[in-house]
């Protein structure tokens, strides 16, 4: 009976990432972030970049799909937009997880602006050829911006957790 109990807290610590990814993705946290016109960043884009880059066991290409395809049904995009651009993020970070030998914080947020432009260049074009939508490229500078300043606070408390799990699985 404590073996299996201490498999599924292991297990349920482990999947905290995609459940707060989904949380996320059904609240439409990301809207509610929009302050002063300028203050929006993409969380997602930081969960998905770090945990697909660190611990791709956890966090799936298909629940990245998945977790983009419920943000379009909430957020009324053309379905595949968001899905498309994590899945864009999610390709960068694994690349980038087999191309370097030692990753750090440094390493991980210089390519993480690479991943942010792609992600959200192809948002924009989607959402110009398919949605109805207008979307403003200073809105997506400031969304941009605002992630890339963001990741190295996020990666220090993904870092403590993601130790956290490996400490509670010993």
């Amino acid at each position: 009976m404590a073996i299996s109990f201490k498999r599924l807290k292991k297990l349920i610590l482990e999947m905290g990432p995609l459940i707060l990814l989904f949380y996320i993705c059904i609240s439409e946290f990301h809207t509610q972030f929009y302050y002063w016109k300028i203050f929006s960043f993409n969380l997602q884009f930081i969960i998905i970049y770090y945990w697909v880059l660190r611990n791709p066991d956890i966090l799936g290409y298909g629940f990245v799909f998945l977790s983009g395809l419920i943000n379009d049904v909430v957020l009324s995009l053309p379905l595949g937009t968001s899905a498309l651009c994590y899945l864009f993020v999610s390709l960068i970070a694994a690349y980038v997880r087999n191309a370097t030998v030692r990753s750090s914080l440094f390493t991980d947020w210089f390519t993480f602006i690479i991943a942010i432009l792609i992600g959200n260049f192809l948002y924009f074009f989607l959402m110009n050829k398919f949605g109805g939508a207008q979307v403003e490229y200073i809105s997506i500078f400031y969304n941009s911006f605002f992630t890339f300043i963001f990741y190295p606070f996020f990666w220090v408390l993904f870092e403590f957790y993601r130790k956290f799990i490996i400490a509670g699985a010993k």
